[in-house]
C-alpha cells in the first residue's frame, strides 16, 4: 500500500486550524504584549522576510486576506513589536518591519518551538531524528502540487 494517504492524513493534522492555534498559543504565551496565536503568523512571516514588506505582500505568505493582516499588524504596531513606514515608491503603501522588541519576541517563540519539537522527538534515536529532519526538509523543498 502506498504511504501517501497516511502522510496526507498526518499533514492534515499539522495544518489544521486547531493544531496551529494550540501550538501558536503555547509559543506566544506571556512572551510580549500584543503577541498572540492570531498575530504570531504575521510577525513570524515578517521576520522571515528579513526586510520591510507590505501587508499585501505578507497576506499570501500567511494565507490571510490583506485586511486581516493589516489589522493584526496594527495590534503588533500598538504593542511596539512592529513599525510601519511609508513605502519608497508609493508613500501610501505602509511597509512593516520588526522592532528590536519584535525580533526578541520572535526569537523567544522560535526557542519555544525548538523545545516543543525536541519534546515531541523524545524517545527517537539520534539516527531517527536526523533521518526525519532530512526527509522533512526534502519533502518541503518543493511546494505540494509543484513536484514533477
Amino acid at each position: 500500500m502506498h504511504p501517501a494517504p497516511s502522510i496526507a492524513a498526518s499533514l492534515g493534522v499539522i495544518v489544521s486550524r486547531g493544531f496551529r492555534t494550540g501550538l501558536y498559543r503555547e509559543l506566544t504565551a506571556d512572551v510580549a504584549e500584543g503577541l498572540s496565536e492570531a498575530t504570531y503568523p504575521v510577525i513570524s512571516a515578517l521576520e522571515r522576510a528579513n526586510e520591510p514588506v507590505s501587508a499585501a505582500a505578507l497576506a499570501p505568505v500567511v494565507g490571510l486576506d490583506r485586511s486581516v493582516v493589516s489589522r493584526r499588524a496594527a495590534a503588533l504596531i500598538d504593542a511596539g513589536l512592529v513599525t510601519s513606514t511609508p513605502g519608497h515608491d508609493d508613500r501610501r503603501q505602509a511597509l512593516l518591519a520588526l522592532t528590536a522588541a519584535g525580533a526578541r519576541a520572535v526569537e523567544e517563540t522560535r526557542r519555544r518551538l525548538d523545545a516543543a519539537v525536541a519534546r515531541q522527538l523524545q524517545g527517537w534515536s539520534s539516527s531517527e531524528q536526523e533521518q526525519f529532519a532530512s526527509l522533512l526538509a526534502r519533502f518541503t523543498a518543493t511546494p505540494l502540487g509543484e513536484a514533477g
